[in-house]
Formats: C-alpha cells, sequence, structure tokens
C-alpha cells in the first residue's frame, strides 16, 4: 500500500491556466521537477498541479517556474472561490466563438463542395468569410502555440495552428501566385481553374476542434460536480446559544465547545455531541445511505446532515477544515489531483508525441513530392497529419475517468485515497475483516430475555433495567437501554445500588432487592440457579454471547443475552464479495467461541481468533508471503497497523482517525456492502481508463498512417480527432450512472 502523501512532510496545490492538452501539462509538470527535491504531478483535467517536497515550498518560487513555461498559476484556495464563475466564463466565451465561426464556415463549405454555388469570384468570398475563422476563432490556438514556441516546446495547439494556417495561406498562395505572375487581375474563368484552394479545411477542422474544446470544458464541468457539490453541502449560518440566548451567525464564527441548535429540516452547521433532544438523522447526501439515522443524547452527529426529526441542542466538536465533511471534500481532491500507473504511460507518450508528428507531417509532404505527386496531394497529406494526431484523447483518458469516478464515489459515501489505488483493486484475491465495528456494530445490544416460569418477560426488563441503569458498564447500558424502550423510556427508581467490578450489580427496586451478574455474584448472594436457566446459560455462551443472571427476593428468576450482533447488511455484503471473487477471512481479537460463532453467521468460513494489533500484522504479512493480494477491513485503532500493511486497507467511515489515516478507501456509511460497492466502483473507473487509453492510442496509431498515406482529407481528420475525444470523455461521463449490483 502506498500513500504518496503523507510519505511528504510538505504539500502545495496549485491552479493552473492556459493548458490546452496532456503535453501542456507534461511540460509544466517536467519545468517543476527541474527544481531541487521537488516531486510534482500535473493533471490536465483538474488543471491542478500537487507539489510534494520534504522541504518547506516557496509558492511564488513554484509560480514563477510555471510562469516561465507559458501558464499561470495561483494557490488552490484563492483561485477555488472564482472557480465556477472561471468555467462558466469560458464555456461563454467558447460557445460564442465556436457560433460565430460555425456561421461563416457553413457558406465555405458549400461553396467548396457543391459545383452550383460556386459564383464568380467565390475563392474570393471564401478567403474574406475564412479569415475571420482562422485568426479569430482560432485566436486561442495560435496565441498558445506561439507563447510554447517561445519557450522552445511544442503542443496539440502546436498541430492545430499548423494545420490551419498552412490550409489558409497555401490557398491564399494559389489564388495570389498566379495573379503576381500574369501582372494582371484574373477572371472569374480563370479562378475556377486555379488548382484547388483549402478554405474549407482550415474553417471547418477550426469549427471542429472549437467544438471539441467546448464538449470537454463542459464535461469537465459536470465530472468535477460531485466535488463542488460536497462544498456546497455546508450549512452557511447557524443558531448559536450564548448567555442562554439564541444567536443567528455565519458558520465560519462558530467556535469549538459552542452548543448550536438544530430544528427540524434544518442542516446541521458542523460535527458534534448531541446534548438535548433526539431525532432522525438524514446522511443520504454525505454517505448515500437513504434510511435516517436515529440519536440522542451523547451520540456523534456530522456536520451538513439533515435533522429529519425533532429540535435537538448540539456541542460542536469540530469545526472548519477539521470536520468530516472538509476531510472529504480533500480526500476526493487528493484522488482526483493525482495520477493512476497507467496514466504515466501516457505522459512519457505525450512529452514526444508532438515532435514525433511534425516530424512524420514533414516526411509525409517530403515523400509526396519526390514521389512526383503534386503539391496539393502531397499537402493535403501533411496536414491531414497534423490535424489527425492531437493527442486530446490520450490527454483526457485517465483524468477524466479518475474524476468522474471518484465524484461519484463520493456521492456513494466511498472516498478513493488516491488513483494508485483503483490497481490493487482489480489485483486483490482475499479480503480481511475486522468483527467489532466492522461486521458487527460495536454495540452490546439485549438479544433475548429468558425467564423463570415464576417471572415474566415485562417484569424480568422492568426491575433488571432500573438497576442497570445506575451501571456505566457497556452490557448494563444495553439492557438498561432496552428496557427503556419498552417502557416509554420511564423506568422505575433504584436504590441502595453497588456495582461488584467484573461481576455485576445489586440494587433496591419497587421494594425488591435486585442482583444481576455473573453466575459467581449469585453464588456470593446465596441465589442457587435452576437447571433450566442454566442450561440457556451455557447455549448462548457456546454462541460466543454475554449472559447476565438476574434474581430478586433470593431467587433467580432469567437469563439475559447480549451480543454485539453482526450488522443487518454483514451477510449480503460477505456474499457479495464472494461474487466478486475474494476469500473473506474473520479476523478478530475476541475469543474464538464468539469469532466462530460471527462468522457462521454471516457466512465467513475462516476465522483468525484472539490476535494482539502486531499479530494481526503479523497474519496479514503472512497471508501475503503465501502469495495473496489482500485487502483489510477494519476500523479501530488496533486495525491501524495491518491496515497500512495490506495491499489495499479499507477503513469503516464509524472508525478512528488512527485508522481511516491508514487506510486507502474511506467508507463514510457503517455499512459493510459499501466495500463490494467501492470495490465494484474501482474496478469500473479502472476498466473506462484502459479502454479510454486503449482507444486513444489505437486511434492515434492506425490515425496517422492512415492520413500519411493521403487517405484521409483533412477536414475528415479534424471531425475524426474531435469524435475521439468526444468517444473518451462520454464514456467517462457514464460511470456517473454507477449503481452498485446487489
Amino acid at each position: 500500500m502506498s500513500d504518496p502523501v503523507s510519505s511528504q512532510s510538505h504539500q502545495v496545490q496549485l491552479h493552473i491556466s492556459g493548458m490546452t492538452c496532456a503535453s501542456c501539462a507534461a511540460h509544466v509538470e517536467q519545468r517543476l521537477n527541474q527544481i531541487v527535491g521537488v516531486e510534482a504531478s500535473v493533471n490536465y483535467a483538474t488543471e491542478l498541479a500537487t507539489i510534494l517536497s520534504p522541504r518547506t515550498l516557496d509558492e511564488a518560487l513554484l509560480i514563477t517556474a510555471i510562469t516561465e513555461t507559458g501558464y499561470s498559476a495561483e494557490p488552490l484556495d484563492t483561485h477555488s472561490a472564482d472557480s465556477d464563475l472561471d468555467q462558466q466564463d469560458l464555456l461563454r466565451s467558447l460557445r460564442y466563438r465556436l457560433m460565430i465561426c460555425t456561421m461563416l464556415t457553413l457558406p465555405v463549405a458549400a461553396m467548396a463542395m457543391i459545383p452550383f454555388l460556386q459564383i464568380e469570384n467565390w475563392q474570393w468570398y471564401s478567403l474574406m468569410l475564412a479569415t475571420p475563422v482562422v485568426f479569430w476563432g482560432a485566436y486561442p490556438f495560435h496565441r498558445a502555440a506561439w507563447m510554447n514556441l517561445r519557450h522552445g516546446t511544442a503542443t496539440m495547439d502546436t498541430l492545430i495552428s499548423l494545420g490551419t494556417l498552412s490550409a489558409y495561406l497555401w490557398s491564399l498562395y494559389e489564388m495570389t501566385a498566379g495573379s503576381a505572375m500574369s501582372g494582371s487581375a484574373m477572371s472569374g474563368s480563370e479562378m475556377a481553374s486555379m488548382n484547388e484552394v483549402y478554405f474549407e479545411v482550415a474553417t471547418a477542422v477550426t469549427v471542429f476542434l472549437l467544438a471539441g474544446r467546448y464538449f470537454e470544458a463542459r464535461a469537465k464541468q459536470r465530472s468535477g460536480a460531485a466535488l463542488r457539490a460536497l462544498a456546497q453541502l455546508a450549512a452557511t449560518d447557524v443558531v448559536v446559544l450564548r448567555d442562554g440566548k439564541e444567536h443567528r451567525i455565519p458558520t465560519a464564527e462558530l467556535l469549538v465547545g459552542e452548543q448550536f441548535v438544530v430544528r427540524p429540516g434544518e442542516k446541521l452547521a458542523t460535527d458534534g455531541i448531541v446534548i438535548e433532544g433526539s431525532s432522525a438523522i438524514d446522511m443520504s447526501l454525505l454517505t448515500g445511505e437513504s434510511v435516517p439515522v436515529e440519536v440522542g443524547p451523547g451520540e456523534y452527529v456530522t456536520g451538513a446532515t439533515i435533522n429529519a426529526g425533532g429540535r435537538l441542542v448540539v456541542e460542536a466538536t469540530k469545526v472548519g477544515s477539521d470536520t468530516a465533511l472538509a476531510q472529504i471534500s480533500r480526500l476526493v481532491n487528493q484522488a482526483q489531483s493525482g495520477k493512476a500507473p497507467v496514466q504515466r504511460l501516457a505522459d512519457r507518450v505525450a512529452r514526444v508525441f508532438v515532435p514525433v508528428v511534425l516530424l512524420i507531417s514533414a516526411l509525409t509532404l517530403a515523400f509526396w513530392l519526390l514521389a512526383g505527386a503534386d503539391s496539393e496531394t502531397a499537402f493535403s497529406a501533411a496536414v491531414a497529419v497534423l490535424i489527425i494526431a492531437c493527442p486530446c484523447a490520450l490527454g483526457l483518458a485517465t483524468p477524466t475517468a479518475l474524476l468522474v469516478g471518484s465524484g461519484r464515489g463520493a456521492q456513494l459515501g466511498i472516498l478513493i485515497k488516491g488513483p494508485e489505488i483503483l490497481e490493487s483493486t482489480q489485483q486483490i484475491d482475499t479480503v480481511v475483516l475486522d468483527k467489532t465495528g466492522t461486521i458487527t456494530s460495536g454495540k452490546m445490544t439485549l438479544v433475548e430475555v429468558i425467564p423463570a416460569e415464576s417471572a415474566d418477560r415485562e417484569q424480568v426488563l422492568r426491575l433488571v433495567g432500573a438497576v442497570e441503569a445506575a451501571s456505566e458498564h457497556p452490557v448494563g447500558r444495553a439492557i438498561a437501554a432496552a428496557a427503556a424502550l419498552g417502557h416509554a423510556a420511564v423506568l422505575p427508581p433504584v436504590t441502595e445500588f453497588w456495582s461488584k467490578q467484573g461481576r455485576g450489580v445489586v440494587g433496591r427496586v419497587e421494594g425488591h432487592q435486585v442482583v444481576a451478574g455473573t453466575q459467581r455474584l449469585m453464588a456470593e448472594n446465596s441465589i442457587k440457579v435452576s437447571a433450566d436457566l442454566l442450561d440457556a446459560q451455557i447455549a448462548a455462551e457456546q454462541l460466543g454471547r454475554t449472559v447476565v443472571l438476574a434474581a430478586w427476593d433470593g431467587i433467580a428468576q432469567a437469563v439475559l443475552v447480549v451480543a454485539d450482533t453482526p450488522r443487518k447488511s454483514s451477510s449480503q455484503a460477505i456474499a457479495r464479495l464472494k461474487a466478486l471473487g475474494l476469500v473473506p477471512i474473520l479476523l478478530t481479537g475476541d475469543n474464538a467461541t464468539t469469532a466462530h460463532a460471527v462468522a457462521a453467521q454471516v457466512g465467513i468460513a475462516e476465522v483468525l481468533p484472539q490476535l494482539l494489533p502486531e499479530e494481526k500484522l503479523a497474519q496479514i504479512e503472512a497471508l501475503q508471503a503465501q502469495g495473496k493480494v489482500v485487502a483489510m477491513v477494519g476500523d479501530g485503532v488496533n486495525d491501524a497497523a495491518a491496515l497500512a500493511q495490506a495491499d489495499l486497507g479499507i477503513a469503516m467511515g464509524s472508525g478512528t482517525d488512527v485508522a481511516i489515516a491508514a487506510s486507502d478507501l474511506t467508507l463514510v456509511r457503517s455499512d459493510l456492502n459499501a466495500v463490494a460497492d467501492a470495490l465494484q466502483l474501482s474496478r469500473r473507473t479502472l476498466r473506462t481508463i484502459k479502454v479510454n487509453l486503449f482507444w486513444a492510442f489505437g486511434y492515434n496509431v492506425a490515425a496517422i498512417p492512415l492520413a500519411a498515406a493521403g487517405l484521409l482529407d483533412p477536414m475528415i481528420a479534424g471531425a475524426a480527432m474531435v469524435l475521439s475525444s468526444v468517444f473518451v470523455v462520454s464514456n467517462s461521463l457514464r460511470l456517473r450512472r454507477f449503481r452498485p449490483a446487489v
């Protein structure tokens, strides 16, 4: 398992403006990596440069280095506030430019292709219509090409600029050279017999490329919608309690430790603990869970979720950048900004691709001329090579799929820490699961009450629940909670209460001396337990459950069975993991009896019980030594080392910060089904990337020879190049419709 961010002591992210293709990103990345001690990664789709260094980074130095390459940069936090407006302005500008150029291009193309429209001097009309398209419409390409030329580099824009200007200037030469040589004006018939002009190529290619850039920009905006939606989830204001009075203030002014009010239908302003009230919290926007979660005093709630029930008073425990929502946004941004290993190959190709294409174009022109072909044939083939080879699809293949996939994951409560994680999900064959808090809920629950003949269930719950309500033990709290639930939260008072550590509790309730605890506590109080109750105790303990014996007035009255039960979804989730070809293994620090009982309930055959944290780590290493590729799912501090050692670490969202920091995937919702969802989404995203790269590489490998052979008209080449990019982006956007297969 690798975590590129955590392995470095300092990280800076910059937003880069002006990049138009993968070659641009590769050029900026190369320049940044020339700075001593810097490891940089530039993502074309997100327009982000992520710079890592063991020493403190000087942002001004990094921005200067990027500026020297012909692009502009600014800190991410400075840019983020206006990023949506910037994207809207870009789209508006591209749409306007595209519409004007399309209207000017249509008559040019019509006159070139339809003979009866070729009226007298039609070439001059074509020249007048084509000039603004080539110089104003294609200005973004020419400007970028010139900037790159000044810095000694060539990018996709170089190919576009050369292709369109060559077609335009060649046509202008064909129209004017004859006139210059004759020394007189040319008649319409002379113009008609002139060698073929290529104004329709120059204009149509410009329109196709503008359309491609417009749809690409729109797709990038759509693919980043998930992250923007996350940022917009946060509440803008909050009702805070100060000096016993309610005050509405901006959320940014809320402080840790302050109490705030959340009324029904309102968003929780930040993370905190419920102080007063009970309600159901709708977490669907943040975690993907459709069922609201019931909360009450003492329970933790997350900011940006919605209060679907009663009034709550919450004490803020985290604010600002420390909240769960802020951490989720950082993780998603981190995943989208990085590069999967498969992208590295595309980057290496992009660095040398444009110079090679320029050479092929020049050789194509020379070959056809030396072979005796006419200049139009040679020129057409050379321009077609320039246009068809633009590596747009290559640059978009990985980042767009990653952008959409990680964004969709965030909507489903699945946080992918980095793009390199996608590779490991493909190879996983074994999934090791912690028991407590992962397969089980992590909370003790009363699962069974077995009364003696002389007692009834309601009486047992009322008396034992009352005495256990005074206890702080998890088993006692589970019994008290179940009893309170059955008695509308009203239990009789207890007096003369005392507790024996490790044995149980004693108290007086409604005139009865109630004893609840172990068989040893019963013996200490001279209480004899009947054979039926002892049999019930043994049966429950064989299932790995905790048993509480209850007695009052010196007579054993009941057996209460408490257990940390499997989550409702665990059995289904294990079945799904098996269907994905994974072998599940239960790994726990709990005793063998309990571990095997839980494993049997959820369908796991292999169990590794009674393990200390270092032994969990050793078991992961042993499995890897056997050639297994291991995913580890856990939630506690004692799982952190194993999560870090596993080939893929998956932390449940209910887990500790240490476990989450050590993992590769974090599941916001506490549902084991999310593990299968995460693996399915990761594999689907990786498969999409591979399809995109295959198409992008295959397209260029096949198209360039066809263009060089003169089998592709430059205008058709331009359309084909745009279609390749549209295919890659559209294929990536399909991930937005991903639904987990249950």
